[in-house]
């Protein structure tokens, strides 16, 4: 796990605490895809990130099993073959991969979305400023979550209350599987889309550091949450050998 690299990887490379990475590997001979977070580095040695929350304890990993390591950064898809270089599960487990020697990288765009169908609420923002005749519940409506992105999502709603048209500010509660459940979120409506007989808008984040969610993990932001959530549901091209 010392072993220096004699070559670099590429300076466009980003490596961050908390950086949300996928891994992927062959182990009992299917390829399997793995979310996790990078809690540090050596440089030209290894990577240490959390251990994969769907991988169990027990589960046998080799030393020196290849695999890939990929992430988002600044608009492109960042990935390196790698291995398996240790791990250990206490006193919390851990998994160290080989630092890259080289790295690929893909443009995408803006911010990769990924498909979802998950229930939302959507709490109209102020309701202090409501009319009077509203009653509270009015200001909540349940929708479906039908993708999402770093930076918005889109919710499909059997019927729109009035008060939810493009422009309006809500709050966002939703769980994302595995990872955490989501509360007061800031979204603004962008767009508004009537098809069969439902519409569907787009919400555009604005996160202000009021959003919170409830880990089941290391912890992390609401941003770095999704971002990891939609990285973990888009496909790689990066393949281990």
């Amino acid at each position: 796990m010392n072993d220096v690299i004699e070559a670099s990887p590429s300076p466009a490379t980003f490596l961050s605490v908390g950086l949300a990475i996928k891994l992927s590997l062959t182990l009992d001979g299917q390829k399997v895809m793995y979310g996790s977070t990078l809690l540090g580095w050596k440089d030209h040695a290894w990577l240490v990130c959390e251990w994969p929350l769907p991988l169990s304890h027990d589960q046998r990993v080799e030393s020196g099993t290849p695999c890939t390591v990929s992430y988002l950064h600044d608009g492109k898809l960042v990935g390196y073959r790698s291995e398996i270089r240790d791990l250990i599960t206490s006193p919390v487990p851990l998994l160290f991969v080989a630092y890259p020697k080289t790295v690929e990288e893909m443009h995408l765009r803006k911010h990769l979305r990924a498909s979802a169908n998950e229930p939302i609420l959507l709490m109209q923002a102020d309701m202090t400023s409501a009319s009077t005749s509203l009653s509270p519940a009015s200001g909540y409506f349940g929708g479906l979550l039908k993708d999402l992105s770093g930076g918005g999502c889109s919710v499909t709603l059997v019927r729109r209350p009035a008060w939810l048209r493009s422009g309006a500010t809500v709050r966002l509660e939703f769980e994302l599987p595995g990872l955490g459940h989501i509360t007061n979120l800031t979204g603004v409506v962008k767009n508004l889309e009537v098809c069969h007989g439902s519409e569907t808008i787009g919400i555009e984040f604005r996160f202000d550091e009021m959003e919170y969610i409830e880990y089941r993990g290391w912890g992390g932001s609401v941003r770095q949450a999704i971002e990891q959530c939609v990285f973990q549901r888009a496909s790689t091209p990066f393949q281990t050998s």
